[in-house]
């Protein structure tokens, strides 16, 4: 029988290259077309920084790392950022805060050069986002220039939390 099958088989047994070329053509493309498609997908996730304590901030940062490293390897948009309230103020200035509920103890001052240079990283490389709550900065009188040059001010910590969530969908999460 001569049908179209039998003489692409024929073709294919006269030119095994042809059906090589075939395969390598086929996954050339898919190859250059799942990152596009992938890179359509975003993940919006905020991180809640409201506690005092550097090694709970440094395990957050490295949480965070390793989020962003994962949605890059994998060609995915992410939106990354850290909600700053209330004891969160520590790790977005070098201002001591003494006399505030919120002042720099040893533990914050031996860690303040790794974790800010850690943080500014995250901003810098990886387009995190920081946060501070204006009532939170207001309560302390902290001027405003005195927060690292990233930080942007919202009227409101916990409603901008809500806002993130309810309004953007974007995921929650807090270090324990």
């Amino acid at each position: 029988m001569n049908t179209p099958r039998t003489r692409a088989l024929a073709a294919t047994r006269r030119a095994p290259w042809l059906s090589l070329m075939a395969l390598l053509i086929l996954a050339l493309a898919t190859a250059f077309t799942l990152p596009q498609a992938r890179a359509d997908a975003e993940a919006k996730v905020m991180y809640h920084a409201d506690f005092s304590d550097p090694r709970r901030f440094s395990a957050m940062l490295t949480s965070i790392h390793n989020m962003v490293n994962h949605y890059e390897n994998n060609f995915i948009d992410a939106d990354v950022r850290i909600i700053f309230v209330s004891h969160g103020i520590r790790f977005i200035t070098d201002n001591p805060l003494e006399g505030s509920p919120f002042a720099e103890d040893e533990r914050l001052k031996e860690e303040r050069d790794n974790l800010r240079g850690r943080l500014v990283s995250l901003v810098n490389m990886n387009g995190v986002k920081l946060e501070l709550c204006d009532i939170t900065r207001s309560a302390v009188q902290l001027a405003s220039d005195e927060l690292y040059d990233s930080v942007e001010l919202v009227p409101s910590g916990v409603v901008r939390i809500a806002q993130l969530q309810n309004e953007e969908g974007f995921a929650y999460i807090k270090i324990e």
